[in-house]
């Protein structure tokens, strides 16, 4: 005989089943099928055990990220000990949903695990009527610990997705290329467009954007002058083709063309100009990024290439996992594959062909070096990829090796041996690490400390809104800062409208705007005291008095 128990993962607590008459139920499966769905023959079938509830939100998430990666977390290990039955005649088996969980439960526990088959049917009927088969448990309830756990769960997924900042770098790459084919169609629709108005630009001016832009900037021939000469050289940046272009312009073969029609290839012309800027800046971007998220790799092989390898192996920690061999074909599965069912010769490389090393190595070692370049990027990738700290210097020390064996392929001079090299760089990038840490750590001490000041500020503010001044408080100076310039310069201002109204009257013995600045200072400093201390009517009272007296 044996006692089968079901373990139900929910977002409230894990559930524990007991399955009666398995053999029976699994002999009769397809009638099993259709008793799940009513919960009189189903909860017949099977009872509860035991539940768990978990104590918070927190812990929750914990458990469902330990079960989603195949782990066994201390709380259901000590739910299982608990509640599973041991010892008896009858045999103990537990059914769980995930194959992952079940084999690291098969480590944990000692009972034996079942997947699949009648633990899946009736997994399915708990899922359906578990707020019925757990007292105090609402489905309105379940649902609302559903839906948190999930975006909880949703939440820290992206959260410690490692793979995140390659997502931009694999996305930028793509539009990159993308771009570049764009770009070549557009441009080549704009040459056989104006080349029936001007065909001999197209010899003259090979480059398709500097063609657009001369496109843009010619309209009609027929218009061209010496006066246009400065603008042609702006954009070719040549005297002498600039002269070529207004000499053809003179003698061209072309067709005359309607205003409505080069109004259109000068807007075709500005969209295609524009595509090839932003094209430029989407360049410096995926720089930027790949400086950030692979710097060793970017440093070795450039970072166009290395943002197609990371692109094409789908991350970057995908890229760091992958052999040198793999490395060094990455880009070209297809001719591997047909050599291998040919039986001839396989690739030496794929993507990384577009590195300027086998550019330049001789065609009888492009193998070699392509092998060597795949094993010093799959250095810097697990560099990149696992490093704390990202710096380039690794980078650096692997780009200055391949140069050394290329060299040595060329002049037979012996390299230095990697050990050497590796030592080298772990010291530079320890000191670099360092530094960078010690910058972090006074920008951290900067913040707190400009926090605090903000907390003590609001602390001493009273309940009138001082705490709201304090927020305020740059804006506030501001405007004082701004008040206070603007007056200084009118009294600048004044003293040189003065001076120069001196020097034009000729006036010898007249006051210097200076002395006169004291003067009106002076005054005012005199008049001050006067306005501040006026006579109470308590002394004009006694004068009056005093005024009688005499009188008398």
């Amino acid at each position: 005989m044996v006692l089968l128990h079901v373990l139900f993962e929910h977002a409230a607590g894990y559930a524990l089943f007991a399955v009666k008459e398995v053999e029976e139920i699994g002999m009769l499966l397809p009638q099993v099928e259709e008793n799940v769905l009513n919960i009189g023959k189903f909860n017949s079938m099977v009872s509860l055990a035991a539940f768990f509830p978990f104590k918070s939100a927190q812990a929750a998430l914990e458990n469902i990220n330990a079960v989603s990666e195949g782990v066994v977390h201390a709380d259901l290990k000590l739910f299982l000990e608990t509640n599973l039955p041991h010892g008896g005649k009858k045999k103990v088996a537990l059914g769980v949903a995930d194959a992952k969980i079940g084999a690291a439960l098969q480590e944990e526990l000692t009972c034996s695990i079942q997947t699949g088959g009648v633990v899946a049917e009736i997994l399915r009927g708990v899922r359906l009527h578990f707020h019925s088969l757990v007292k105090g448990l609402t489905g309105q309830a379940a649902s609302k610990a559903q839906l948190g756990l999930g975006h909880s769960y949703s939440r820290a997924k992206v959260k410690f997705n490692v793979n995140r900042a390659d997502n931009m770098i694999i996305q930028s790459i793509a539009l990159l290329d993308q771009l570049d084919k764009d770009i070549n169609t557009f441009s080549m629709r704009v040459r056989e467009w104006y080349g029936y108005h001007f065909p001999e630009l197209i010899k003259i001016v090979p480059d398709n954007s500097m063609y657009c832009r001369l496109a843009q900037l010619i309209g009609n021939r027929k218009e061209l002058s010496e006066e246009s000469l400065e603008s042609l050289e702006e954009v070719v940046m040549d005297s002498a083709k600039a002269q070529a272009i207004l000499e053809a312009s003179r003698s061209s073969m072309g067709m005359d063309i309607s205003p409505i029609d080069l109004i259109n290839i000068e807007r075709f012309s500005n969209r295609v100009v524009s595509l090839a800027s932003y094209r430029l800046e989407l360049q410096e971007y995926l720089r930027s990024k790949m400086n950030q998220v692979a710097p060793n790799l970017a440093a070795l092989i450039g970072e166009v290439v290395g943002a197609r390898l990371i692109s094409h192996a789908g991350s970057l920690t995908n890229l760091a996992k992958y052999p040198a061999s793999t490395v060094q074909i990455l880009g070209a599965e297809k001719a591997l594959f047909r050599a291998l069912k040919t039986r001839g010769n396989t690739p030496k490389y794929g993507l990384i062909f577009h590195s300027t090393f086998i550019g330049r190595a001789a065609a009888k070692n492009k193998g070699r070096i392509s092998r060597y370049l795949a094993n010093k990027c799959t250095i810097a990738s697990r560099i990149d990829c696992f490093s704390e700290v990202p710096t380039s210097v690794f980078g650096d020390k692997l780009r200055d090796q391949v140069e050394e064996r290329l060299s040595f392929y060329e002049t037979g001079e012996v390299p230095r041996k990697n050990v050497d090299v590796m030592k080298e760089a772990v010291k530079e990038a320890s000191d670099v690490a360092a530094e960078i840490k010690r910058k972090l750590e006074k920008k951290e001490k900067k913040r707190k400390k400009r926090e605090k000041k903000l907390k003590e500020l609001e602390a001493n503010g009273d309940a009138n809104g001082e705490a709201e001044k304090v927020e305020n408080g740059e804006a506030d100076t501001s405007v004082v800062k701004k008040k206070k310039k603007k007056k200084q310069a009118a009294e600048e201002a004044e003293v040189t409208v003065e001076e120069t109204s001196a020097i034009e009257n000729g006036a010898e013995d007249a006051e210097t705007p200076a002395k006169k600045k004291k003067k009106r200072k002076a005054e005012a400093m005199e008049a001050e005291p006067a306005e501040e201390t006026p006579e109470t009517p308590v002394s004009e009272k006694k004068k009056k008095k005093k005024k009688k007296e005499n009188a008398e």
